[in-house]
C-alpha cells in the first residue's frame, strides 16, 4: 500500500521541465551570466565588455533553451528602453546565431544613466510563430 501511495503521489505531482541555457566560457574571468526564466524559454546573457559605459557600444551574448512543450526558437531580437523616460536606444541591434541556441547581439548603446530594460523577443518556429517577450532591468549610474 505504501508503494502504491508513493507511485500515485509521484505521478500526480506537476512536472516542471527545467532547462539550463549554457554560454561558452567568458573572456572575462569570473563574469557570470544573468539567468532569466520565462514561460517558454530560459535565457542566459552577459555583456561584452562586462562593465557597460554610458555612450559606448557593447554587445550581448545570450543562450536560450526551450522548455517542455515550447517550439524551438526561429529568431531572436534584442532591444532596450528606459520605461520611466518612455524611449529606447538610438541604435538598432543586429543579432547573429553563434552556435546551437546561442546568439550575439551587437550595436547596443545606453546613452544616459538610469534604469534600462533589456527586451529579448524570441519568435517560435513552426506554424504558430508566437513571440515570447523576456525582459530584465539594469540601472546605470
Amino acid at each position: 500500500m505504501r508503494y502504491l501511495l508513493s507511485a500515485i503521489l509521484c505521478c500526480a505531482a506537476p512536472v516542471a521541465w527545467a532547462c539550463t541555457p549554457e554560454l561558452p566560457a567568458s573572456k572575462t574571468p569570473g563574469q557570470k551570466p544573468q539567468i532569466v526564466e520565462a514561460k517558454q524559454y530560459a535565457l542566459a546573457f552577459r555583456t561584452q565588455p562586462e562593465r557597460i559605459v554610458i555612450g559606448q557600444h557593447f554587445a550581448v551574448e545570450l543562450a536560450l533553451c526551450t522548455k517542455e512543450g515550447a517550439a524551438a526558437p526561429d529568431s531572436v531580437r534584442v532591444d532596450a528602453h528606459m520605461p520611466e523616460h518612455r524611449h529606447g536606444m538610438n541604435y538598432k541591434t543586429t543579432v547573429t546565431r553563434s552556435g546551437v541556441g546561442q546568439y550575439r547581439a551587437e550595436g547596443l548603446m545606453f546613452h544616459m544613466p538610469g534604469r534600462w530594460e533589456y527586451i529579448f523577443e524570441v519568435r517560435a518556429s513552426g506554424n504558430s510563430g508566437a513571440t515570447e517577450r523576456i525582459t530584465t532591468s539594469v540601472v546605470l549610474q
